[in-house]
């Protein structure tokens, strides 16, 4: 039995030391991470994926917390994926939500793993989808996925998740304009968080105004609502809200099988560019001409996208 095998085996099992190296074999972009993945992808599909996302400062991780707490009352098994920014000194995820939720890590029935975004646009890091993957593989029933939360461009959740929450919090920017469009579509929960504060029942308003507004007809209608993570105020109606999404979308399976198509369809998307990409670019670093172009980048004799551009045209052309 090689290696792999042997870490397949172990995620099918649940074995936390094997889901631990599985992740980082991903994270690390491993030649053996596709030959893990495709092991274990017949077993995925089952656990409920919550992407939690939001600008900084929203308290996502604190009620991240609770929600864990919740559902294990609850007797479910969790897997949690929590994608921090980049350090620029080490590579590694800057913030540390698995010291955050120590507590939780002894727990064998919880799986908690910070990730680094790496410098992967839109809130989530590269291999965060597999992350997901593979606890949904290990048996998890649910698998939370938190953003970065370093800006509004944290679409990406979407690829990932199955019921995306959208937290917010009183005091962080200008009302509803610390919330985009685009993360507003994405929305099937709004949680207006730390609702102790002077201005929550504000921001419900507006957060309900704007949907209204903006809002397209869907057949799932986005609740708001108020949360206190630091006490647990507010965590079991949003638990109730996450089931009754999970609920909504095995109950209408039209809009889940759209949904998950167009998934696949990413999926398959980002695959087939990841695969072009990296043999396309092997080609060229076999052909003088690309340190030729580096040269000549570094030199301003050419810009990056003219390089580029005289590089695809060579390879393409040795290709025909």
């Amino acid at each position: 039995m090689t290696k792999i095998d042997e870490i397949a085996k172990g995620v099918l099992a649940g074995n936390k030391r094997s889901i631990a190296r599985a992740i980082t074999i991903v994270e690390n972009e491993d030649p053996e991470s596709q030959r893990l993945i495709a092991e274990i992808f017949a077993h995925s599909g089952k656990a409920h994926i919550i992407g939690l996302t939001g600008a900084g400062g929203a308290g996502k991780s604190t009620l991240i917390e609770k929600i864990v707490r919740e559902y294990r009352r609850l007797g479910k098994t969790v897997g949690v994926v929590a994608v921090d920014p980049t350090s620029p000194f080490s590579g590694g995820a800057l913030l540390g939500d698995r010291i955050r939720m120590q507590e939780l890590c002894n727990d064998k029935d919880v799986f908690i793993r910070s990730m680094a975004t790496r410098d992967y646009v839109g809130g989530i890091a590269k291999a965060t989808k597999d992350a997901a993957r593979i606890l949904d593989a290990a048996g998890k029933d649910v698998v939370i996925v938190e953003t970065a939360g370093a800006g509004q461009s944290e679409v990406e959740i979407i690829k990932v998740a199955q019921t995306i929450v959208v937290v917010h919090a009183p005091g962080l920017g200008d009302d509803i304009q610390a919330i985009k469009a685009g993360i507003m579509e994405i929305a099937d929960i709004f949680v207006v968080n730390k609702a102790d504060r002077e201005g929550a029942d504000k921001a419900v308003i507006d957060i309900q105004s704007n949907l209204q507004l903006n809002g397209k007809e869907r057949p799932w209608k986005t609740p708001v609502m108020k949360t206190v993570a630091l006490t647990g105020q507010g965590i079991s109606e949003l638990i109730d809200k996450i089931e009754k999404h999970r609920d909504f979308l095995q109950g209408n399976p039209e809009f889940k099988n759209a949904s998950a198509r167009t998934k696949t369809e990413e999926d398959l998307i980002d695959a087939v560019k990841e695969i072009i990409t990296h043999s396309l670019i092997e080609k060229m670093k076999k052909d003088g001409d690309f340190y030729q172009l580096v040269h000549e980048i570094m030199e301003k004799k050419t810009d990056p996208t003219s390089a580029a551009k005289r590089l695809l045209k060579k390879t393409m052309k040795n290709e025909t």
